[in-house]
């Protein structure tokens, strides 16, 4: 009876023995790298919007003084804000004083004329002496001379504009007395024309180009749209800023000495840039995977600048040729070996093989 226990019991334990799977072999690392799709940092140019902010000021400006000194201001005949024309009186000096030396330097020069005249055809007479009879002559010259110069004086009595433009500071007051000095007593804005200069970087400006559209908001909120007109050929060589100028359209909100935003939309630049895909953000800022020498995945941060045409620029992070992961939103840690795809291959493979478990 034991025997045939014994038996029953090893044929059991042969038949449970057979039914056992054998154990897979384990994986090496390598293969159970998930195929990734990568691209590298490259220059790239990117077209988007650029913003810069800057100064309202007049495209030209003309000063405008007295051109005769000495004189009392009669009247002035303009203000802060008017247009004026070119050629239009501004102010007024008091003619009387002039006047009195008029009418004195024209009987002088009808004494010494009828003095000139007297002498002619005495030339070596003997009735007087050469040197008299020259005298009279130059006599009579010098007193036309004095003459046409109080008259042209006379004429600059009426202060005018330079130029057709808006009047933008007055300083000249009735009783003022017209005087040499740097001060103008006004100051015009050429044709009315405000225009914004706006600063910019180095890099910046290499991306405006002249006639390029700009959206410029004003500070009463309104937006209009200008024109670069200019590019500065320099760059102060202490800020390395530069500037352009923004021509706009001649109304009365846009006042010179104010504060104004342009927008660039169509600037275009050359910089490092990747995919926005391989860009993630998170609480830590902004950031890519990069792919290693040894396919192993290290988090980077970066800070990006302009963005345009499915490409964001770097203007912080890995430098230029580093591997990246394509698509930042794949199940990827910090650390994990993977099978990098680049080139026309990437484009067909995914972004990487399946969910990570």
């Amino acid at each position: 009876m034991s025997r045939r226990i014994l038996l029953v019991s090893l044929a059991a334990a042969l038949a449970l023995a057979g039914c056992k799977k054998p154990q897979p072999a384990k994986a090496a690392p390598a293969e159970q790298s998930r195929a990734v799709s990568v691209v590298r940092v490259e220059p790239h140019a990117i077209q988007g919007a650029l913003a810069a902010s800057g100064d309202l000021t007049p495209r030209e400006e003309a000063a405008v003084l007295p051109e005769v000194t000495g004189y009392r201001v009669a009247s002035v005949l303009a203000d802060v804000g008017q247009f004026v024309k070119k050629g239009q009186v501004l102010v007024r000096l008091d003619p009387t004083l002039i006047e009195a030396q008029i009418a004195q330097a024209q009987a002088q020069y009808e004494q010494a004329q009828d003095q000139a005249n007297r002498v002619k055809g005495l030339d070596n007479q003997g009735v007087l002496s050469q040197e008299q009879i020259e005298q009279r002559r130059i006599q009579a010259r010098v007193t036309a001379a004095q003459l046409r110069d109080l008259k042209t004086r006379y004429a600059k009595m009426n202060v005018t504009a330079p130029v057709s433009g808006l009047i933008l500071e007055k300083t000249v007051r009735p009783g003022d007395l017209s005087a040499g000095g740097a001060t103008p007593w006004f100051r015009l804005a050429r044709d009315g024309e405000i225009e914004l200069q706006a600063q910019l970087s180095e890099d910046d400006l290499a991306k405006i180009r002249p006639g390029q559209a700009a959206q410029v908001s004003l500070p009463s909120g309104a937006v209009v749209n200008g024109q670069v007109r200019l590019i500065s050929p320099q760059v102060d060589p202490q800020t390395k800023l530069g500037f352009v100028r923004v021509r706009l359209p001649v109304r009365p909100d846009i006042r010179s000495g104010g504060f104004a935003r342009a927008v660039f939309n169509d600037a275009t630049g050359t910089a490092p840039a990747v995919p926005d895909t391989a860009v993630s953000y998170d609480a830590d800022g902004a950031s890519v995977m990069v792919v290693g020498d040894d396919n192993k995945l290290k988090r980077v941060a970066v800070q990006t600048g302009q963005r345009g045409g499915g490409w964001v620029q770097l203007m912080k992070g890995p430098p230029v040729g580093t591997r990246i992961v394509r698509a930042a939103g794949t199940l990827l840690l910090e650390g994990d070996t993977v099978k990098p795809v680049e080139g026309a291959q990437a484009l067909a493979a995914p972004a990487a093989a399946g969910p990570r478990k």
